[in-house]
């Protein structure tokens, strides 16, 4: 009994092998009524095709092409040379065959099969994808075929399932730019990892977890002020290792208080519906900073674009393990996937750009900074823009120096007081203001004067009701990733 049922087991096996390597092929000219030799052999080849005896039909295709140059069917015999490739699989096999598509878009770029030689090409790449944390190369391929064809052929009705399998290929690539960030994170290099997130927030809009890459670059940003509050300040005639001016150090907060709160508004009006959009408020009242209402079309284009996301069940996740591709049960099946790549951030333009909107812009591409020795008066020396990870103090390794300033300004060194938060400033005047209500009117309007303006420019703000009736009954919460 066990043996046969192994057995039947086995034969399973085989049978489900065999039906997924064995891509019947149909033939187009099969509803033609023609007694013609080329129709004959195209029609050979395409039985030879459905037995997969792929060197049959390559044989009997190209002696159609040979034999009849001129034959009406000539078009449609090299897209099947290059269909008997794709369907027989392999590697060998996939590359050959998108030589051939190659081939007939330049010999028939007119033609309406020339945008289906287009999607094989890019089907090809898909194909080979393989999980975001592996090599992406093939992902990348396939990205920039599916553009190809949706540029190329706009009026294709390939155009369709072209959008749908791009925005499964752009969900792979950006889950690769989130988890490179996220390690980046977790280790403290903040520049890198919000050079990361910006370009995966600013190109792919309709990435599944785009919320929660907003919410990790605020707490970079958060990550940079907790690290700049811990660096010594500089004194006019000692300056220690990595210390930070009075002044300069609160310019720092405000600039990095505002790429946080920029991050975390973005959550709340573009995606209000997603996990994060709660811990954004409670991150925005931490900062004293106003909390934005979305609009109820911003509710509903999210509130659909969550709609149309799948859940991969027990069985795939299971599968998955084994499986070589990556799962994109989670991208968007709804939405425009953009078709041109955004201008990708480094981390060191991250540090220039901080350092230029905190400070000021430096002086023909340098970063003037202040050689302090005691008894001594103040020298100015300039360092490259290209050392600018190290002249600034949210750096992993970062050593600043103080600007360059006047020498009359210089001041006796004198302690400073341990209640002052910036110098020549009380207390309260460095108090943010508090953050307003959600449902906080402006002063001297009214509420029905509010809901006409509104309504008059097309952007009604949504609810409470309106913002927890659009989220999932059951949230799978946001993983805390705070290091300090």
């Amino acid at each position: 009994m066990l043996r046969r049922m192994l057995s039947v087991a086995v034969l399973g096996v085989l049978a489900l092998t065999a039906a997924c390597t064995n891509k019947k092929s149909v033939n187009p000219l099969a509803t033609v009524g023609s007694k013609q030799p080329d129709k004959v052999l195209f029609d050979k080849a395409m039985d030879a095709m459905r037995h997969n005896r792929f060197d049959v039909a390559r044989l009997t295709l190209q002696t159609l092409i040979n034999t009849y140059p001129d034959s009406e069917y000539i078009a449609r015999a090299k897209l099947a040379v290059g269909d008997s490739w794709y369907a027989e699989g392999g590697t060998a096999s996939l590359a050959q065959a998108e030589q051939e598509y190659s081939d007939f878009e330049i010999f028939f770029p007119n033609l309406p099969e020339a945008a289906e030689a287009q999607l094989k090409i890019a089907n090809i790449h898909y194909q080979q994808m393989e999980k975001a944390d592996r090599d992406y190369t093939h992902a990348k391929r396939a990205e920039d075929e599916y553009r190809k064809l949706i540029l190329q052929y706009p009026d294709s009705k390939l155009v369709p399932e072209a959008k749908r399998r791009l925005l499964e290929v752009q969900e792979v690539l950006a889950e690769r730019e989130f988890e490179i960030g996220r390690f980046y994170y977790l280790r403290q290099s903040y520049p890198a990892s919000i050079a990361r997130l910006k370009s995966l927030v600013d190109e792919y809009p309709l990435y599944s977890k785009a919320d929660e890459a907003l919410y990790l670059l605020g707490q970079n940003y958060e990550g940079q002020m907790a690290r700049l509050h811990s660096a010594p300040t500089c004194d006019v005639h000692g300056s220690p290792r990595g210390c930070v001016r009075e002044a300069d150090k609160a310019k720092y907060l405000a600039e990095f208080t505002k790429e946080a709160s920029e991050a975390y508004d973005k959550i709340l009006t573009r995606y209000p519906i997603m996990d994060s959009a709660d811990d954004a408020k409670k991150r925005l009242a931490a900062l004293h900073q106003p909390i934005p209402r979305p609009t109820k079309a911003a509710v509903a284009q999210n509130k659909a674009e969550d709609d149309s996301r799948h859940e991969a069940t027990m069985a795939a996740r299971l599968m998955g393990i084994m499986k070589k591709g990556p799962d994109t049960s989670a991208a968007s099946t709804i939405g425009e996937p953009p078709l041109a790549d955004a201008e990708p951030v480094s981390a060191s333009s991250v540090v220039r750009q901080e350092a230029v909107g905190a400070l000021g812009e430096p002086a023909k591409g340098s970063l003037a900074v202040e050689i302090v020795k005691p008894d001594q008066p103040a020298q100015t020396a300039a360092s490259s823009d290209t050392d600018a990870s190290s002249a600034s103090p949210f750096g992993k390794s970062a050593s600043p120096q103080p600007a360059a300033a006047d020498a009359n300004d210089l001041k006796p060194n004198v302690p400073a007081d341990s209640n002052e938060l910036t110098p020549n400033a009380s207390a309260d005047d460095q108090l943010p203001p508090p953050p307003p209500q959600v449902n906080e009117l402006a002063q001297g309007q009214t509420p029905a004067s509010s809901a006409s303006a509104a309504r008059n420019s097309g952007s009604e703000l949504a609810s409470d009701k309106d913002i927890s009736a659009s989220k999932k009954k059951k949230k799978k919460g946001l993983k805390k990733l705070n290091p300090f």
